[in-house]
């Protein structure tokens, strides 16, 4: 239901709901993710088991995905599992596309959907559609979207420039299945060539050098993977085959004509051993080859990584109320900086979770882990050919989160705290320690046709000891401080009728004052939303949606976005009061 009604929508709808999961950045190119306040730069990502997190210019988004492709979404913060792929320093985040089974019933071997919406607040025309299809084990599919629109206004009633949509998105994937064995094949490309704010993620600089407002940004992301696995899921014999490849192409033209290209190949061989029912266990091996360049008509800078890993991670329940998941890995990393000066090193990760069932329905967990996270590749926008690799040393992160989980006849509740303690996280040629820590709450009731959630996540950041604002805490991590989502749906089933809510809140924060240059607190904001969305029972596929974001047109910028603590930065303003139309029909 979350992808469903984010499928016009952008990072921000898909995790919105979400306040441990925060999306700063009004417009897509520039939003940036954190999940418990560890930048999304530090986590294992993967779209259909490919390697994400391709370094990307810093005023751009690293990771950015249309959610209507989506199935599924996974997180796994904080303590991420061996077999979720090297350098899942603070957790994981894996991203499922749609298969074919996931949009036609089982008595159907064709079908095809399309969609139109209309956004108000910019006047931003979205057209997509699918059509699909299976025969004799075949499956093909094919996605198209098309967003254009113009810049909107944020709470004040001010222009926003730079932020009209124009955004293109491609899904083809084909697959062949029979007797337990699956081929799968899938490629996808966003791409967004429009003019934006200079720096893309603010909203304008004040006092600083003069430079025109907008400037052209020409981004196109890809994604292509090919993977067989076993689909009976028992047995000693399970096994998953994958190779992929990622680029992410990150042009500004003006004023050096510079071209920013980093991209990642990656692959890995597993085995899933099923020695029963509750308990599994995975080995594998898995490798990666990551390349940023930059270049302009008078350089042409490279940095290089390779790694080589091997994994196991056991499953199992020791009993009906006990739930052991324990695991390691080894890696092994070549680096090659921008003057070919290389580096070789490896390292252990580790990492164990449990869940016990205290009492019928109530569970406390707890989970640690350690991991290697080798040099990373720096963002290839900020390389210099003066630059020496003496200074740094592999990152290493250690986490640890402990909750209680309540769960009865459709209500739940959980709390958790949660700490990441990163030493020598890499920031241009030399290395700096952050710690995030925090708590998250959540609770709610689930009904027959509706269902109602809250969600509380409090975090704060420090670098080298400090607390201190998002620029010193650039791809680490951001200060966010207190942030709360609450929704509510009901489907009214006998009228094909769904009315929703949805507030996001952020409580005032001044963690960063008094950091460096940071001497502004952030404020609090609250935005409510509502939907209704009508499936007539007589007109079957047919789904009309009309959504009014921001009803009482607060002006604000999210907590996820960057420079609200500083005088000298004007933030990057979110939309205002809108309304948005949608239409779709199946077939």
């Amino acid at each position: 239901q979350d992808i469903e009604a984010s499928a016009t929508g952008n990072m921000k709808d898909l995790f919105a709901g979400q306040a441990s999961v925060t999306v700063g950045g009004g417009i897509p190119i520039a939003q940036k993710i954190f999940v418990n306040g560890v930048d999304l730069l530090n986590l294992a990502v993967s779209v259909d088991g490919v390697a994400q997190n391709n370094r990307a210019f810093h005023h751009t988004t690293a990771t950015t995905i249309d959610p209507e492709l989506l199935k599924s979404v996974r997180v796994d913060p904080t303590v991420a599992p061996a077999d979720a792929g090297p350098h899942a320093m603070a957790g994981a985040v894996q991203f499922d596309t749609v298969d074919v089974g996931d949009l036609l019933s089982p008595e159907r071997n064709i079908g095809a959907y399309g969609r139109l919406s209309y956004d108000t607040n910019g006047n931003t025309f979205t057209q997509s559609g699918a059509a699909y299809g299976r025969h004799s084990g075949f499956e093909l599919l094919g996605y198209i979207k098309n967003a254009k629109g113009q810049d909107y206004e944020a709470g004040n009633d001010r222009r926003v420039r730079g932020t009209g949509a124009d955004l293109q998105s491609f899904l083809v994937k084909g697959a062949y299945e029979k007797d337990g064995h699956r081929l799968e094949l899938s490629g996808m490309r966003m791409i967004d060539d429009a003019l934006r704010p200079w720096r893309a993620n603010f909203g304008g600089m004040i006092g600083g050098r003069p430079t025109p407002l907008l400037r052209r940004y020409d981004t196109d992301r890809q994604n292509y993977s090919i993977r067989y696995e076993s689909t009976d899921n028992t047995g000693l014999w399970d096994p998953t085959v994958l190779i992929g490849f990622s680029e992410n192409h990150i042009n500004v033209p003006e004023p050096y004509g510079s071209k920013g290209k980093s991209n990642t190949l990656n692959g890995k061989v597993e085995n899933t051993f099923h020695f029963s029912e509750t308990n599994a266990l995975t080995a594998g091996l898995d490798f990666y080859a990551k390349t940023g360049r930059y270049s302009d008509p008078t350089s042409r800078l490279t940095e290089k990584a390779q790694n080589v890993g091997l994994y196991v991670q056991e499953r199992l329940s020791v009993t009906d109320r006990f739930e052991l998941s324990v695991g390691g890995r080894a890696d092994f990393q070549s680096f090659e900086g921008v003057n070919r000066q290389t580096r070789d090193q490896s390292g252990v990760s580790g990492n164990a979770s449990v869940r016990y069932e205290v009492i019928d329905n109530l569970f406390l967990k707890a989970g640690y882990s350690n991991v290697f996270g080798g040099l990373v590749i720096e963002d290839n926008y900020t390389y210099s050919p003066k630059w020496t690799y003496s200074a740094l040393r592999p990152a290493r992160a250690q986490n640890v989160v402990g909750g209680i989980e309540w769960r009865h006849d459709g209500f739940f509740a959980n709390a958790e705290v949660f700490r990441t303690d990163f030493d020598n996280a890499r920031n241009g040629i030399k290395t700096d320690d952050f710690i995030t820590q925090g708590f998250n709450l959540g609770g709610g009731w689930s009904w027959g046709d509706g269902s109602i959630k809250a969600t509380y996540s409090n975090t704060e950041i420090e670098v080298n000891g400090k607390k201190t604002g998002g620029y010193e805490s650039l791809d680490y991590g951001a200060p966010l401080g207190q942030v709360i989502a609450v929704e509510a749906q009901h489907k009214f089933a006998d009228y094909g009728v769904t009315v929703g809510s949805r507030l996001d809140m952020a409580l005032d924060y001044d963690g960063p004052v008094g950091a460096e240059d940071a001497k502004k607190p952030l404020k609090g904001y609250h935005v409510f939303n509502l939907f209704l969305q009508y499936e007539p029972v007589q007109l079957a596929g047919l789904q009309l949606r009309l959504e009014a974001n921001n009803i009482f047109d607060a002006d604000y910028a999210d907590r996820g976005t960057y420079g609200g603590e500083y005088t000298s930065v004007q933030q990057l303003k979110e939309p205002g009061r809108s309304f948005l139309f949608t239409v779709k029909k199946t077939f």
